[in-house]
């Protein structure tokens, strides 16, 4: 019982547990729920907040963009607007370039040229007139643009000064008026621009110093251009220490003072042609930053400082045109970022630097010129390892030796220039391996051997130049290949051999000199036939035959002429030497481009040679030849009347020949003749005045049958010129010269013997007796 009613007592209690913890379990559902329920309402609460803040967003933007649209509709501030107009109305425009500048209703002015209009105050914060062919001064009323930010007005015609109340755009931050013709001192009015970041002076004639506060007026002062103006004394100590500057270019001007440390970390430091002194800086603190140093044509002297090759990020150096001497040191090793090196015109001596960059096999080197120094030695074989070189400059030096075989291997070379050297041996047959080669010159050295058949594989070449060495043979055949050739200059060597018909593939030659070698055979068909021929000098060899009469209307320099100013030309000008300018630019960090000015006088040279027959007459009808030389020849017959027609003419020489017959040509009009030689000739008759060669008394010696006509009638006075040139008009002047050396030897004869009487001891007593 006990036990049943106490096991019944637990179930109850049990039971009773039981439905206590579904009580409790229920409520804790319950309350659950409503946590849940009250979590998803927050969400909800949430998301809502979220869509309305989103919406009122886009009514804030669209309002804005309403806005904005409706002041873009309404277009430039009438206040700027009125100073455009203002200041374009004291403009010539001959291209029309501002025409969109119209104040009509039906002009939107946000469409007007070169404005750049704020779109939340309409007011104007940018002007670009670059390149517009505009003329005229700057109207102060640009300085009513108070909220303008850029102005740029490159490129044009602006003419006077700049207004003093540009003081006033304070807001500005970028000024250009660069390649105009702005004059005076660098304008005092931007002292008080102290927010300028850039400032373009360049390509102008403004004159006096550049002013103290340069370099300490604008504190955000990055870029200043003053390059090519006539800006003259030292250059600011501010300079120096503006620590904001990045570029600064004061190049072609006449700047003095001593180069001193610059303190800032530079990026670009342009100072060439000027007249600084002193020498080179470390450049320590843009050691980190300076990519481009130039200065050139300065009066910098001493050595070049190992310590400069510590500009890491240096791309271009050129040092040349300055005082520099001693030798390169070993220290001075460059990064492999280094793109143009130029130390020409110096006085640097000793050997060619073996190593100029650290790693030549990785170096991005494209111009290495050491020209004009005094570097002696061999060529190091290290300098072929630059293989993305494409210009290398070793001429006028003393160096000595071979042309190193591994040449070749720098297959993106387009210029080689080992003139005026001593270097020897033949020319290395793998050069054939630079097949961008353009300019190839060897001239003024001690080579020898023949010309390489394989150079017809620089199919490229433009210019080859081998004159002044010892290279004997014939022209090869294959040479025909160089199509390109334009330039070619062959004189004072020992080639021999007739010409072929290989030099009538140069279809493009403007200048060919064989001068002074043992070339024999007749003068080619074809001599006469280059469109674009301007100098042929075929002077000194051996050709025989007559002067072709082929066709002299191709060349259109022979034929293209006009009244120019004459200089004065000696007789020596008579043999054309090559007058050859290269130029190299950098175009980018991976190119270079090339380019070359021939200034050779237009002119035919066959002079020295054994040629006979008579003149062509075309040759005579050539209205652009400067000079024409035919002497020493045995040339025969009568001159052509076509004289007159060259009307370029400058030096003509027709001495040491057989011409005979009169002379019947007036050569009054020839204005810009200013050498003449007919001397030893078989010319007779009568010269008169009135044919202008009075002005050339002594280009007729050696023809005893020509006499000249001084007067008006006709009548000879000079008859016979004697056996050499003004030796005849010499003749003249003989009894006067007689008569002053008899008067002067009578004179000092008196004085000598005056002299000897006084110093005389038995004179001297004769005389004080005498006045006593």
């Amino acid at each position: 019982m006990l036990i049943r009613g106490t096991h019944f007592s637990v179930i109850v209690i049990l039971n009773l547990a039981h439905e206590s913890m579904k009580q409790k379990l229920s409520k804790r559902r319950w309350a659950a729920g409503i946590l849940t329920h009250a979590g998803s309402s927050c969400l909800l609460l949430l998301f809502l907040w979220v869509c309305l803040l989103l919406h009122l967003v886009a009514c804030t933007v669209s309002a804005v963009n309403s806005v904005s649209g409706e002041m873009r509709g309404l277009g430039l501030d009438p206040r700027d607007k009125s100073a455009l107009l203002e200041f374009k109305s004291g403009l010539q425009d001959p291209s029309r370039s501002l025409s969109s500048w119209d104040d009509s209703a039906s002009v939107n002015s946000n469409n007007w040229t070169g404005v750049t209009i704020s779109s939340w105050n309409r007011r104007l914060t940018g002007l670009n007139l670059d390149g517009l062919n505009l003329f005229g001064a700057i109207h102060p009323s640009l300085c009513n643009l108070s909220f303008v930010e850029t102005i740029v007005l490159s490129r044009n015609h602006f003419n006077g000064s700049v207004p003093l109340c540009f003081s006033l755009l304070r807001n500005l931050k970028t000024l250009n008026l660069g390649y105009n013709v702005f004059g005076g001192a660098v304008p005092q009015a931007l002292a008080m621009l102290e927010n300028m970041v850039q400032l373009d002076l360049s390509h102008n004639e403004f004159t006096g110093g550049i002013p103290f506060w340069i370099g300490n007026f604008s504190l955000q002062l990055e870029k200043l251009d003053l390059r090519f103006n006539h800006v003259g004394g030292e250059m600011p100590v501010s300079l120096y220490y503006l620590m904001s500057l990045k570029y600064l270019d004061l190049s072609h001007n006449y700047l003095t003072g001593i180069l001193d440390e610059f303190h800032q970390d530079l990026v670009y430091l342009n100072l060439e042609f000027n007249l600084f002194s002193g020498t080179l800086p470390c450049f320590s603190a843009s050691s980190q930053s300076l990519a481009v140093l130039n200065l050139a044509n300065n009066s910098i002297v001493g050595g070049i400082p190992a310590c400069i090759s510590g500009c890491h990020v240096l791309t271009q150096l050129n040092l040349s045109f300055n005082e520099l001497q001693y030798g390169i040191s070993p220290r001075l090793v460059f990064t492999d970022k280094l793109t143009a090196l130029d130390l020409s015109f110096n006085r640097l001596s000793g050997n060619l630097p073996r190593n100029i960059v650290a790693m030549p096999e990785n170096s991005d080197l494209l111009l290495l010129d050491l020209s004009h120094n005094q570097l002696i030695g061999n060529i190091p074989e290290t300098i072929t390892e630059f293989k993305n070189l494409q210009a290398l400059l070793l001429s006028n030096n003393l160096l000595t030796g071979e042309i190193p075989e591994s040449i070749g291997n720098l297959t993106y070379l387009q210029v080689i220039d080992l003139s005026y050297n001593m270097l020897s041996g033949s020319i290395p047959l793998n050069i054939v391996g630079c097949f961008q080669l353009l300019a190839l010159k060897l001239n003024n050295n001690n080579l020898s051997g023949g010309i390489r058949p394989e150079l017809d594989a620089l199919n490229c070449l433009k210019i080859l130049v081998l004159s002044n060495n010892k290279i004997s043979g014939e022209i090869p055949l294959t040479l025909a290949g160089c199509r390109s050739l334009e330039v070619v200059d062959l004189s004072s060597n020992n080639l021999s051999g007739p010409l072929n018909d290989t030099i009538t593939k140069w279809s493009n030659l403007r200048f060919l000199s064989l001068s002074r070698n043992k070339f024999d055979g007749a003068l080619p068909s074809w001599l006469f036939s280059f469109e674009s021929i301007r100098t042929i000098d075929f002077s000194s060899n051996k050709f025989s035959g007559q002067i072709p009469n082929g066709s002299f209307n191709t060349s259109s320099n022979f034929n293209t002429g006009g009244f120019i100013k004459a200089d004065f030309i000696k007789p020596s000008v008579l043999i054309s030497d090559l007058d050859l300018l290269v130029s190299l630019m950098m175009a980018e960090k991976t190119e270079l481009i090339f380019s070359y000015n021939l200034s050779t006088s237009t002119g035919i040279d066959l002079s020295d040679n054994s040629v006979h027959g008579e003149i062509p007459p075309g040759l005579f009808g050539l209205q652009g030849l400067e000079y024409l030389n035919l002497s020493y020849n045995n040339l025969d017959g009568q001159i052509p009347f076509d004289l007159a027609k060259m009307q370029s003419l400058k030096a003509l020489d027709l001495s040491h020949n057989s011409f005979s017959g009169p002379i019947k040509e007036n050569i009054t009009s020839l204005r810009n003749l200013t050498f003449l030689n007919l001397s030893y000739n078989c010319l007779s008759g009568i010269v008169t005045t009135r044919q202008g060669y009075w002005r050339f008394p002594g280009a007729f010696g050696g023809n005893p049958d020509l006499c000249f006509a001084s007067s008006s009638d006709g009548e000879c006075e000079d008859r016979g010129f004697a056996a050499e040139p003004r030796k005849t008009f010499s003749s003249r002047n003989e009894i006067g010269q007689s008569i002053w050396i008899f008067c002067l030897s009578a004179i000092v004869s008196f004085y000598i013997g005056v002299i000897a009487l006084c110093c005389s001891a038995q004179t001297r007593s004769y005389i004080l007796r005498t006045k006593t």
